[in-house]
């Protein structure tokens, strides 16, 4: 009898290894307690899991639902999204194409080693510290 219920069911599920998860799915649904929806007629609950599904009468939708559920590691969890304000690091990073971030002249300039009048930050040293700086840089 269990071959010709795999026949039937091939039309439900076209796909014979998810047939063999949906059934076992709803196989293990049985054995906890869950509502026979055929006469059992004596079969195990593999047999009956197969005959529901060829018959119509589960959904294999909730069935494959049931599964995926059944073998997720980490459930799914919806949480809210909190409003927040953006770090400066979050506004300049990742930047999309075309746009600035709020602080990048501020930023170039320290690069550059410019002051925020654009004179060089070092044009108040004597040369002699700037050439000593130079030559510590090398180092």
């Amino acid at each position: 009898m269990a071959r010709v219920t795999v026949e039937d069911c091939v039309t439900r599920v076209p796909n014979r290894f998810e047939l063999v998860l949906v059934a076992a799915q709803r196989a293990r649904d049985i054995s906890s307690g869950s509502v026979i929806t055929v006469e059992r007629d004596n079969d195990k609950n593999p047999v009956v899991a197969l005959r529901e599904i060829a018959d119509a009468t589960v959904e294999v939708d909730v069935l494959q639902n049931a599964l995926v559920t059944g073998l997720q590691k980490q459930p799914e969890i919806d949480e809210p999204e909190e409003d927040r304000e953006l770090t400066l690091a979050e506004q300049t990073w990742p930047r999309g194409a075309g746009e600035r971030a709020i602080d990048d002249e501020i930023a170039d300039d320290m690069l550059l080693g410019t002051e925020e009048d654009g004179d060089p930050i070092d044009a108040d040293l004597p040369d002699e510290a700037v050439a000593a700086a130079d030559f510590d840089d090398d180092i």
